[in-house]
């Protein structure tokens, strides 16, 4: 059962039409952020860009697999994994919703190259960025995603819903999740 957060971040049943999660999420329910137990904690309940944070975490650099996209003018959707550039291991599944108007031709041509995870680009070109977390959430993997994290069963795991802010403007939608531990 997926049980929308009441937030005012991310609109997840928007994001939920553009990639519905019938294969990837069996159940997905907001949890106060002193409920998101450890590592979990120190994964999502912060306000830096999840690529740098997995990173850190993992002793790695991170690569984005986009499985799905979808553009409609200048928003641009997608459904993505962040893999360990060493081993491959998927560490981070998300959905994002980028009003491309909201950023510089430079930064909008390497998000449309889908070779760079999106933390790496706002930091690397300097762009003026807050994130801001809405929602945390426990969610229990549906049989696609429990493929990408390479489980037997259905480990719950937990995620967060975000909006980063470029250059003072609600520029980026997110949902989170990171793969169980």
């Amino acid at each position: 059962m997926i049980l929308m957060p009441e937030q005012n971040g991310p609109d997840l049943a928007e994001l939920f039409v553009l990639f519905p999660p019938a294969d990837y999420l069996r159940a997905l329910e907001a949890v106060s952020p002193a409920q998101v137990p450890q590592p979990y904690g120190g994964l999502l309940v912060h306000e830096h860009h999840m690529t740098v944070t997995v990173e850190a975490h993992h002793g790695g650099l991170v690569d984005v697999r986009v499985l799905e996209e979808r553009r409609e003018n200048e928003a641009y959707a997608r459904k993505i994994l962040l893999a360990l550039q060493k081993t491959g291991k998927i560490v981070q599944f998300g959905l994002m919703r980028i009003h491309l108007n909201c950023c510089t031709a430079a930064v909008r041509d390497e998000i449309l190259s889908k070779r760079t995870p999106l933390g790496r680009i706002l930091i690397e070109h300097n762009v003026l960025r807050r994130i801001e977390p809405t929602a945390y959430l426990r969610a229990v993997p549906g049989p696609a995603m429990m493929e990408w994290f390479g489980l037997a069963e259905p480990l719950p795991t937990y995620g967060r819903l975000a909006l980063i802010h470029c250059d003072g403007k609600p520029a980026v939608e997110l949902l989170e999740i990171v793969a169980p531990e």
